[in-house]
């Protein structure tokens, strides 16, 4: 049965060539980066510059084994102006106790206690009513920041100007132990830094890291702060930002080091969490494809939506093709013949990704685990995207607040 042909050639042309172009797409954005933003950049005088003050916010929700090095890891930075405060989540563990410890022993560390948990966002929100900085660190309780990363973030707000809302970091993964954990580390190093530095190319992300992002105080409060409806408070302030035309910067060199997933149930409901945000800011916002002022907008929009449309149809080809196939070896013929194009163009941009990325974290050596990459997480997340979409659906009319959970850390620490 010729597919590319018959009565489902059209969706079976889309299934294959979206792909196959969106991965020339994201290299020739991420080589461009690199030649007209990246390769400019200057090492910045840390000695010679009047940092001012910045509040590093930590939400935290049932976080007892992670928090105590996070804060070992705050408090030691070298940034001269620094307030450190612990917004705890109504935590059922022994977080709360821990988190007054700490603040004992380290003085520019304050705790909010808060006794029901009510999500990330209003955790963060409750924080940013604390703080005494205009410049706002955002962090996950897992997470360990590279000591130059506040600087990177902090000099862009000088350097890029009034108009710069957040300023985004670049997470790396601390443990790599496992084969789910050093896929994600080249998935982290190459896929999500090659489309940062494509649509900061094109003038507009789809989200900051909610992980390591900087925030000027100003700006959130000018687009009323974060969504606490939202399930993924990270890419939904990042729209609102920009819909009020704040400018969202990406720092490569920012770097943060990350705990993710061991398991598959922890990735499942990871990327059903981030898919399911992506889904809702589409579904909240899709009204500034009539606004010729959101047109730098368009592009992520569509190209979101062009994602959902292409999960649903992938889904629906394979289906087709497993109950219309003549004979196994139809079946497999084809799989093997297109998976061989998506894989060898995968195989080059995560190439020439991990080079692009290696400049600032050292990551080329794991290229051999990028192989693992297009042969499983493509179908996982594709998966991810179909599942996710009536959740989206479903939240938006229900409302309230998006509470949260830890993600799962991971199994070992390297």
């Amino acid at each position: 049965m010729d597919f590319f042909s018959g009565p489902y050639g059209l969706v079976t042309s889309f299934v294959f060539w979206y792909p196959f172009l969106m991965a020339l797409f994201w290299m020739a954005g991420s080589i461009l980066f690199l030649r007209t933003k990246e390769n400019k950049q200057n090492d910045i005088d840390i000695d010679g510059f009047d940092w001012p003050m910045i509040s590093i916010l930590v939400p935290c929700y049932n976080e007892e084994d992670t928090i105590k090095e996070t804060i070992e890891n705050l408090s030691g930075l070298s940034y001269p102006k620094k307030e450190i405060i612990l917004i705890n989540d109504g935590s059922t563990d022994q977080t709360a106790s821990l988190l007054e410890e700490l603040s004992k022993k380290h003085n520019e560390v304050r705790v909010i206690q808060l006794e029901q948990n009510r999500g990330k966002a209003n955790a963060l929100q409750v924080g940013l009513f604390a703080a005494k900085a205009e410049y706002l660190v955002c962090v996950d309780a897992d997470a360990l920041l590279a000591d130059t990363a506040p600087y990177y973030m902090i000099h862009q707000f000088f350097v890029s100007g009034e108009r710069v809302g957040a300023v985004t970091g670049s997470p790396s993964i601390r443990n790599r132990n496992t084969l789910l954990s050093r896929m994600q580390l080249v998935e982290y190093a190459s896929i999500i830094g090659a489309i940062k530095r494509t649509q900061r190319l094109l003038g507009k992300v789809m989200t900051v890291s909610g992980v390591v992002v900087t925030f000027r105080k100003k700006a959130l409060v000018d687009v009323g702060l974060w969504d606490r409806d939202m399930i993924t408070e990270d890419i939904a302030v990042s729209w609102k930002l920009q819909k009020r035309f704040w400018d969202v910067r990406y720092e490569p060199r920012a770097i943060c080091w990350m705990l993710v997933p061991e398991t598959l149930s922890g990735i499942w409901k990871q990327r059903i969490r981030w898919a399911q945000g992506g889904q809702e800011v589409v579904l909240r916002h899709w009204r500034i494809l009539f606004s010729w002022k959101q047109r730098r907008l368009w592009l992520i929009f569509l190209e979101q939506c062009v994602s959902t449309i292409w999960a649903f149809s992938w889904l629906f080809i394979t289906l087709v093709l497993i109950f219309s196939a003549n004979a196994f070896q139809d079946l497999l013929l084809w799989l093997t013949l297109t998976s061989f194009f998506l894989v060898f163009i995968s195989m080059i941009q995560l190439f020439i990704s991990l080079v692009i990325d290696s400049r600032h974290n050292g990551v080329m050596k794991y290229y051999f685990w990028a192989a693992w990459y297009p042969a499983i997480y493509w179908m996982v997340n594709t998966l991810v995207v179909v599942v996710a979409l009536p959740r989206a659906i479903k939240s938006r009319y229900k409302g309230g607040y998006a509470v949260w959970s830890s993600p799962d850390r991971g199994l070992k620490k390297s």
